[in-house]
């Protein structure tokens, strides 16, 4: 029995969540109901009623009674300074030390794809993200706040602990899939620090892996080639911005943030997963958001979970959809989002 805490969130991620976990339950039933569901109602509606974001004691007992966490999306503008997303979403991610953010950008059909004569064996790679360091650390100040002489300083953090395994963990993926090419991106000629430290353990690394092609590339030029030359690529590794900037341009190639998926991942504690679009509270109960990104996701937890065919199966019925146009008009559907989870759901 593999337990999983839901978190469905706000806006659009209860929308979508209420899908996947249709499809997930659909799952359930042909696996003999070896998952369990547990949902917690953390979310901006908790935040605002009780003043509570991630409870006390939450970490814990996710780390101690759960083998996964799936995410909806967090995000609501009565919270005007996101205290309640920060503190769950960022929360869980550094308290848990999830330290691999893994984004697969694979194209399921070539209608969804904004590039000319691109196939589907042309764009499928995975970005490796370092998830719990560099400029996402909160380290910094301002100074004369508000005044001409406003002084503002953002300070990035890496460790070599950091960097070496979130590279590590991306040969290692590259090796169980039987991949051959791994590219590392940073912007070393300018930030020579912090990009200095990633080449000397990239180098380090790469030495361990003969097999690999490895090769580096400055992140202007990886968004350069992933729109010119996208199946030059298998795995990319980077550091947390770059990550975060050039997994929404694989987003974009892919049919958009809707369709994508991805997973916060340290293989030693519980991992959590999450669709990677916002919450959007404006489309929020309107039955228009897209719920393939978080069913995917869904897909990709319980693979992780050591349920590969399954997920395999909920992978195929997506696809089954795609092909048949049974999507929503955020690519080229016509469907809302319960009738896209019914039609995923159906064709499983």
């Amino acid at each position: 029995m593999k337990r999983i805490a839901v978190i469905a969130g706000d806006g659009i991620g209860v929308d979508v969540t209420r899908e996947a976990m249709k499809v997930l339950r659909r799952v359930n039933d042909v696996l003999g109901r070896q998952l369990e569901f547990v949902e917690f109602d953390w979310g901006a509606e908790k935040y605002l009623r009780e003043g509570v974001s991630l409870p006390e004691g939450a970490l814990e007992m996710l780390r101690k009674e759960f083998n996964a966490i799936f995410m909806g999306a967090m995000g609501d503008p009565r919270v005007p300074n996101m205290r309640h997303a920060a503190d769950i979403l960022l929360g869980i991610r550094f308290g848990l030390d999830l330290f691999a953010n893994v984004r697969p950008v694979r194209l399921l059909h070539e209608k969804l794809c904004p590039l000319k004569k691109v196939g589907l064996d042309q764009l499928n790679f995975t970005v490796f993200r370092e998830n719990t360091e560099g400029a996402y650390v909160s380290v910094g100040g301002v100074f004369k706040k508000g005044t001409a002489d406003e002084i503002a300083v953002q300070e990035e953090i890496h460790t070599r602990k950091g960097v070496q395994r979130i590279i590590e963990y991306a040969f290692e993926f590259a090796r169980k899939q039987g991949l051959t090419k791994v590219c590392m991106s940073d912007k070393s000629n300018v930030m020579q620090y912090s990009g200095g430290l990633w080449q000397r353990v990239f180098q380090d690394v790469s030495s361990r892996y003969p097999q690999m092609k490895t090769w580096h590339l400055y992140v202007d030029a990886l968004t350069l080639q992933m729109v010119r030359k996208p199946h030059e690529f298998q795995v990319i590794v980077t550091n947390n911005m770059f990550g975060d900037i050039v997994t929404d341009l694989g987003a974009a190639l892919q049919g958009g943030l809707g369709m994508a998926a991805s997973g916060n991942i340290n293989p030693n504690v519980t991992s959590m997963f999450e669709p990677v679009h916002g919450s959007a509270p404006a489309y929020a109960g309107k039955n228009t958001a897209n719920p393939m990104g978080a069913i995917l996701t869904a897909a990709m937890m319980i693979d992780y979970l050591g349920f590969a065919d399954a997920a395999k199966s909920v992978e195929n019925a997506v696809i089954k959809c795609v092909n048949e146009d049974k999507m929503t008009r955020d690519i080229g559907g016509s469907l809302g989002t319960r009738e896209v989870g019914d039609a995923v759901a159906a064709a499983l």
